[in-house]
Order: structure tokens, then sequence, then C-alpha cells
């Protein structure tokens, strides 16, 4: 049997679990919200053409608009003025687009201190006990923030002071873009930086460093808590816009059981 076939056996049999990682798209998916100096991204609408009905009578189908991250989606390089002139979304190669994943979970920290912060320790603690992370491989960081995916104010988590929730640290995101073999971050909450990153040194160093190295992000992940620490195979394919920065997409994980 060939390793196609095997593996669509495993998949028929449920040796192998599809995990769906991505949030339902809608009008009430939670989106970020910018100093009001800034243009804003769209909140996602659904606009219906024709339903069963005069406008067509055999077909449903509709118009629909968004920003590009919106939702659980992808970050290319060119998203941040560090990856000026690299990639867009559509010049990403497609195999980047599967790829091994580890999970860090950190969810109990982020309970205790929404403003938590992975460091560079952190990630070396990890490895001591589970092994390096996957060359050409995803780094996910598991917070428990997609349970407050149902509301736009618990999700952004902001005060007078600004948002709220957990990210990596300067040193840590640097690190993580330049000396790891990793090819990017998924994360759960609505950006690969903290909350507070507008603040740090530099600011949003997720993004700048990242983006910046030719590396990518994911956010707004769910069901992180469904996989393994290590062993995952994640498949996240956004869409091809020309000259796009990112794009909403379905990622998925691929999970071994028995």
């Amino acid at each position: 049997m060939s390793v196609l076939s095997s593996f669509a056996e495993a998949l028929s049999t449920g040796a192998i679990e599809v995990v769906d990682l991505t949030a339902p798209l809608s009008s009430d998916t939670p989106v970020i919200a910018l100093p009001e100096q800034f243009a804003q991204t769209a909140s996602f609408q659904l606009e219906e053409l024709s339903r069963y009905d005069d406008r067509g009578p055999a077909w449903y189908w509709n118009n629909f608009r968004t920003g590009e991250h919106t939702g659980t989606h992808f970050d290319a390089p060119n998203h941040w003025v560090t990856g000026k002139g690299g990639d867009d979304v559509a010049s990403v190669p497609a195999q980047r687009f599967v790829a091994p994943a580890v999970v860090l979970d950190f969810s109990a920290e982020a309970a205790a201190d929404p403003d938590f912060l992975l460091e560079v320790e952190h990630v070396r603690a990890w490895e001591a006990e589970h092994g390096p992370l996957p060359d050409g491989g995803w780094l996910l960081f598991r917070t428990g923030w997609a349970t407050r995916s149902a509301s736009q104010q618990q999700f952004l988590n902001a005060d007078e002071t600004g948002p709220h929730t957990p990210g990596l640290s300067p040193a840590c995101a640097r690190w993580l873009a330049e000396e790891t073999p990793v090819i990017g971050l998924g994360v759960e909450t609505v950006g690969t930086d903290a909350g507070g990153a507008h603040s740090f040194d530099p600011p949003f160093p997720c993004h700048s460093a990242l983006m910046g190295s030719g590396k990518y992000g994911l956010t707004q992940l769910q069901n992180l808590d469904r996989l393994p620490a290590t062993g995952a195979l994640v498949v996240a394919a956004p869409l091809p816009i020309v000259s796009g920065s990112g794009s909403p997409l379905r990622a998925v994980a691929l999970v071994e059981r028995g």
C-alpha cells in the first residue's frame, strides 16, 4: 500500500483524527481594535444575493466583506513594515501550509495573569522535556484564550490602559524568529503579539521579528487543548490573495490516535 493510500485509510478509520483549529467566521467574530486615529479592520459581513427566490430560484449564495486579518487567519511577511518587500500571502510556497506543530501549554499561567509573557527559558524548559522545536514547523502557544472568543469584550480584555492578553516577550519573539527552525507562531488571541505589546521595546515584537525574518503567524486558533505536545501535523492554507498581507483560513490538525 502506498503512503497516500495508508494515510487515506488512517483518516477513514479514525486512526488519524482531524481536529478543527478554526473559529467560526460571522459578524460576531472578535476583531482587533486599534487606537481611533488608525484605520480599522472590517468585521465579517454577509450579503445575501439569492436564496431560492426571484433573485435566483434554484440557488443560494452570498457576497462577503471582511478584513484579511479577521478571525482565524494567516499573517504573511509583507504584513509588517519589517517584512516590506517580502512574500505576499499569494507568494508563500504551498508546501509551507502543511507542517508539523508542537503545542506549548501555558493556559494555567495565562489564567492567573492575562498579561503573561512567554520567555526563552520557558521554551528551553519545554524542549528539555519534549525535544527540540520542529524544523520547518509551527510553535502553537496555548493560553486558553479561545474560551473567550464568543465575546469581543472578553476576547480583547481591554481597560483604560489598553488590552490585556498573553503573548511573547520581545526577547522570546526575537529568538523565535532569528534562532529557531520554526516557520512561525500560532496563538489563540486576536494577534500574535501580547495585548500590551504597543508599549514594548520594540513595539509589537512578534510581528516585527517574525515578519522581518520571513516567517508567519496564525491567530485566533481553537481546540489546541485537543492536540498533543508533539506529533500533530497542521494544515493551514490561506486564500492566495495577490498582494494580500494575510487571509482568513481553515486550519486543521492531523493527530494520530491509538
